[in-house]
């Protein structure tokens, strides 16, 4: 149940995410060039990149590691007082795990899981952008000028997180965080098998997918956006100019609205480049709800998704 209370309004964005990967090498290649992401910092065994028009100073934290799968993914709150009034609340719901220091480009953060096992935090101040003068635009209100190379990705645009239970997640992320539910899918008893959740005006920042594998805390995708759906073809024919695994080739989401290119980097993440979406304006939006039998149609044209999308996950669970 969704507590009847002044809606939580302490979360401004998604910030950044941190992926695993046992192939370090090959992933920044991936990300850096296919895509066209900035390198920004590099510490121990970890890099950080930001798409062209990224407003912070990163949004992917690309670090080493045995497998594939999620590190961590952070949210900017709106303010310190945000910051700490979350923070107490997360603590009091026996999922907190404790403050940090920080991490490089923001300051102290207080870390958390979720109902699942991802790992999380929260964080307000941060370091800002100083572009480089290679990199300054011609119109000063943008970051930086156009990335050329690659996808040309502008910045990130959302995550999919894997769960063992939905309900319990998109309940999490809403009681906890102030997300609100714009779309989900439910099975035949009505329990969710996806939920699409915001906190900007965006259709979605979030989704959450049921993981049937009986794993908990896998990562399921992360979507980076491109300018135009012209843009999200072009993505492709650079992937496939490559050598890098399709999974889902251009097509268009259902809920969401947005157009898409499926394929896994390197180290074995999904990551989808898309582009569109609607937005979502009024206070008062009601949830949309797609059946079973909706969801049977397959994406917006008719053609389904593979069966991999509903089952692949990293950390990869060979059964």
């Amino acid at each position: 149940m969704i507590k009847n209370f002044e809606p939580i309004r302490d979360i401004a964005h998604l910030a950044h995410i941190e992926l695993l990967t046992p192939k370090p090498t090959e992933s920044l290649d991936f990300f850096r060039n296919l895509l066209g992401l900035e390198v920004v910092h590099s510490e121990g065994q970890s890099v950080f990149l930001r798409g062209w028009g990224d407003q912070q100073l990163y949004s992917l934290k690309l670090t080493e590691a045995k497998h594939s799968g999620l590190g961590h993914v952070a949210m900017r709150t709106f303010s310190n007082n945000a910051l700490e009034q979350r923070a107490l609340e997360l603590e009091q719901s026996g999922l907190g795990i404790g403050w940090s220091d920080g991490d490089y480009g923001h300051g102290k953060s207080y870390r958390f899981i979720d109902s699942d096992g991802h790992n999380l935090e929260v964080f307000y101040d941060a370091e800002k952008y100083v572009t480089p003068d290679h990199l300054k635009p011609g119109l000063k209100n943008m970051p930086q000028k156009y990335s050329a190379r690659g996808a040309s990705v502008t910045q990130l645009d959302h995550i999919n997180l894997f769960s063992s239970d939905v309900d319990a997640d998109s309940n999490f992320f809403r009681n906890q965080l102030g997300f609100k539910l714009s779309e989900q899918a439910i099975s035949d008893e009505g329990k969710q098998t996806t939920a699409w959740l915001h906190v900007t005006n965006k259709s979605y920042d979030l989704a959450i997918s049921l993981d049937k594998s009986g794993e908990k805390g896998r990562f399921h995708h992360a979507a980076l956006k491109v300018e135009s759906p012209e843009m999200v073809l072009r993505a492709a024919d650079v992937f496939l100019d490559n050598g890098i695994f399709i999974e889902a080739p251009p097509n268009k989401h259902v809920a969401g609205q947005t157009m898409f290119v499926y394929v896994y980097e390197p180290g074995g993440n999904r990551i989808e480049v898309c582009s569109g979406g609607f937005l979502i304006i009024s206070p008062d939006w009601e949830t949309v709800t797609w059946t079973p039998e909706e969801r049977k149609k397959g994406l917006a044209w008719g053609t389904p998704l593979p069966a991999t999308f509903h089952t692949y996950g990293t950390p990869n669970v060979v059964k």
